[in-house]
C-alpha cells in the first residue's frame, strides 16, 4: 500500500529527453505545476501539493518513437523507463472520477513522450470507506448460481442480435435445459425495437422460473441492461421483480459515474462487461495496463469482470490474460478485499480448461463458451457436459485425453474443437 493518505501510479514511459525531467514535467502537469514557473507555486504550496517522484528506473532503448507527434531535441536517444508517481490524497478526496484526472489526464498528450502507459495504481484507505465495492462477489454470485467447487459453465446468446424476445427464451430454454448455470446477453443486445428489453426480460424469466420450479435450479441470466442511468434503474427493477439475478452493463458506455450509481442502487450482482477495452490497451506503449484499470471498476461496484480468455479469437496474449484475471482475484485492501469473478470468454471450449486452471490456480471463475456449447455434434447438452467434464478433469490433474476415454461429450468436443 502507499503511504497514509498519497496515492501512487507506476508508468512506462518512453521519451527522447532526460527521463527524469520528463516525469517531472508529467508531475508538474498532474499537479499544482504548469509548463512555466508561475508566482502561487511557492516551496509551500509545492510541499503540500505536487506530486512526487518515488521511483525511475530506466529498462531500455527505442529505434523509434512509438507514438506520433513527440518532441525530440537533437541527438536524444529514445529512452524507455518505469516510473512511480505520487500525489496527496488533499489533493481530490476519495473521488473515482477526479482519481481518473489525475493519473490518466493530460499526461497521455505531453509531447515530452512518445509513449506512456499506466501500468498500476495504489489507493489509501479512505477510498475503501468511500466505496461499496462488490455486493455478491465469488461467494453471492455462487450462491445465487448455485455452483460450488468448480467454475460456473456459462454461455452467451448468440446471434448476438437478430432475436426477439421469443427466439432468445427459446434459446433459453434449450440451454437450461442443456443443464447450464450461466447466460448473458451480448453486448449488442440491449433495448432495440426488435427485442425491448422489458419484452425480453419477462420473455426469458418465465422459461428461468418455469425450470426452477420444475428443477430446484435457477439459471443466472446477465440482462444487457446498458442505458442512462434513470434506465438502468428501472430495469433492473424489472429484472429483481420478475426473480432475476443478475444483470449486465458496458463499462465504457455507461462509464464510470453510471456504473459508481449502478452499483450503489443495485440489488442483483453487476456483471460488467470490458467491450472497448482494446482501444484502451492494445498499443503497448499507450494507454491502461488491465491490472491497473479493473481496480476502478471493482471499487464502482463490478461483482464480474471479463478477462478473455487462453487461446483466444482476439489479440490479447495468454499471460496477460491469466494477470489479469489474478488481479481481479487479488485484494485490494486488507480489510476490503473487493475481490471479484473473472469471466473467461471468447474462443473458449473444453480444451482450454485444464491450460485455465494450471495458470490461474482457482475454480473462481465464469466460463464462458458458445461455440464450445452450441457447436457441439451432439447438442447442447452434450456442449456443457463436456466443459463440466473438462474441468473434472483439469481440476483432478489428469489429462483430457485419459480422462476422455471414459466420458463422451468430452471426447467428441476434442475430436471437434482439436484444431
Amino acid at each position: 500500500m502507499p503511504a497514509p493518505h498519497r496515492i501512487e501510479a507506476d508508468y512506462l514511459i518512453e521519451t527522447a529527453y532526460d527521463p527524469r525531467r520528463a516525469v517531472e514535467a508529467m508531475a508538474g502537469e498532474q499537479s499544482s505545476g504548469t509548463f512555466v514557473a508561475i508566482p502561487g507555486e511557492t516551496p509551500e504550496l509545492k510541499e503540500r501539493s505536487a506530486a512526487r517522484i518515488e521511483a525511475l528506473e530506466l529498462v531500455g532503448t527505442a529505434d523509434a518513437p512509438s507514438l506520433p507527434g513527440a518532441g525530440r531535441p537533437e541527438g536524444g536517444v529514445i529512452q524507455r523507463a518505469r516510473a512511480t508517481l505520487s500525489w496527496p490524497m488533499d489533493n481530490l478526496g476519495p473521488s473515482l472520477p477526479n482519481l481518473l484526472a489525475t493519473v490518466a489526464g493530460n499526461l497521455f498528450e505531453l509531447k515530452q513522450f512518445s509513449g506512456l502507459r499506466l501500468l498500476d495504481i495504489r489507493l489509501p484507505q479512505d477510498f475503501a470507506q468511500a466505496y461499496g465495492g462488490p455486493k455478491f462477489g465469488i461467494e453471492g454470485t455462487r450462491r445465487l448460481a448455485g455452483v460450488e467447487g468448480r467454475p460456473i459453465i456459462g454461455t452467451i446468446v448468440k446471434p448476438s442480435v437478430g432475436f426477439g424476445p421469443t427466439e432468445t427464451a427459446d434459446l433459453v430454454k434449450l440451454l437450461a435445459e442443456a443443464g447450464i448455470d450461466f447466460i448473458k446477453d451480448d453486448e449488442l443486445q440491449s433495448d432495440g425495437p426488435h427485442c425491448r428489453f422489458e419484452d425480453r426480460v419477462r420473455a426469458v424469466m418465465r422459461v428461468i422460473n418455469d425450470h426452477a420450479d420444475r428443477t430446484g435450479k435457477k439459471v443466472m441470466f446477465a440482462f444487457n441492461l446498458t442505458g442512462e442511468i434513470d434506465q438502468m434503474r428501472r430495469r433492473h427493477d424489472l429484472v429483481q421483480e420478475l426473480g432475476g439475478t443478475c444483470v449486465m452493463a458496458s463499462l465504457n458506455s455507461v462509464g464510470l459515474v453510471g456504473m459508481i450509481e449502478l452499483g450503489r442502487f443495485t440489488q442483483l450482482p453487476l456483471h460488467a462487461h470490458r467491450n472497448g477495452w482494446g482501444y484502451l490497451s492494445r498499443a503497448p506503449m499507450l494507454g491502461w495496463s488491465y491490472v491497473a484499470w479493473q481496480k476502478i471498476w471493482r471499487l464502482a461496484g463490478a461483482d464480474h469482470m471479463h478477462v478473455n480468455g487462453l487461446a483466444n479469437k482476439f489479440s490479447e496474449a495468454d499471460d496477460s490474460v491469466i494477470a489479469s484475471a489474478r488481479a481481479c482475484l487479488t485484494p485490494l485492501f486488507d480489510d476490503k478485499p473487493c475481490i471479484v469473478m473473472p469471466v473467461f470468454s471468447s474462443g473458449q471450449s473444453a480444451k482450454q480448461a485444464p491450460g485455465t486452471y494450471a495458470a490461474l490456480g482457482s475454480a473462481d471463475l465464469i466460463f464462458a463458451a458458445g461455440g464450445g456449447i452450441m457447436a457441439h455434434p451432439d447438442g447442447p447438452a452434450a456442449g456443457v457436459a463436456s466443459l463440466r467434464e473438462a474441468w473434472e478433469a483439469a481440476m483432478s490433474d489428469v489429462p483430457l485425453a485419459d480422462y476422455a476415454r471414459d466420458h463422451a461429450a468430452l471426447a467428441r468436443a476434442l475430436e471437434t474443437y482439436a484444431a
